[in-house]
């Protein structure tokens, strides 16, 4: 993980359903890219961490979300270095050319939401904030480009959200002595 001087990264889940099997000569392309992509996230300014599988160079072996749908889980020290990455480098050809290898997602597939510097995001708090984004739309919990929030938002959020969850507990009793 690079070190930062951040208080909050910016943690991102990107989904992408397989049109053919991974190992399909129609593919291929996407994992020619692979290596030179992810070389490229690794040096680019702003990146902190990637998820890969153990023992393999990325993610892509991983599939959490079902059997042809490969992840890329990713924390970034701001949007601007993501967006960067994203849509002002190699990557952007990759993205042009994501029809040839994946399917049109009807739902949400790309989720963004704060991690406090220095916290690993799991596959299943990444895969819960999509759900979530899927399920409510966006919020300072799971948001995307279109509807982004700052962390200051997003720790003001989640600080009301608690207090509210507080007020709404019903109160303990205390345990009687005998």
């Amino acid at each position: 993980m690079t070190a930062s001087t951040h208080a909050a990264h910016l943690a991102q889940l990107n989904v992408a359903t397989l049109r053919h099997p991974f190992d399909d000569p129609r593919v291929a392309p996407f994992v020619e890219m692979l290596e030179p992509v992810n070389a490229a996230a690794d040096s680019a300014p702003g990146f902190v961490w990637r998820l890969v599988e153990e023992g393999a160079a990325d993610a892509t072996g991983l599939r959490p979300a079902g059997e042809d749908v490969i992840v890329n889980l990713s924390v970034w020290e701001t949007p601007e270095a993501l967006w960067d990455f994203a849509y002002r480098s190699g990557h952007l050809e990759v993205m042009r050319r994501r029809r040839e290898w994946f399917e049109r997602h009807v739902e949400a597939h790309l989720v963004l939401w704060w991690v406090p510097a220095g916290h690993v995001p799991t596959v299943d708090e990444a895969l819960e904030r999509l759900a979530d984004l899927q399920a409510h739309g966006p919020s300072a919990r799971a948001f995307t480009f279109a509807s982004s929030y700052t962390a200051a938002e997003a720790a003001i959020e989640a600080e009301a959200e608690a207090v509210q969850h507080l007020q709404a507990a019903p109160p303990t009793q205390p345990e009687a002595i005998n």
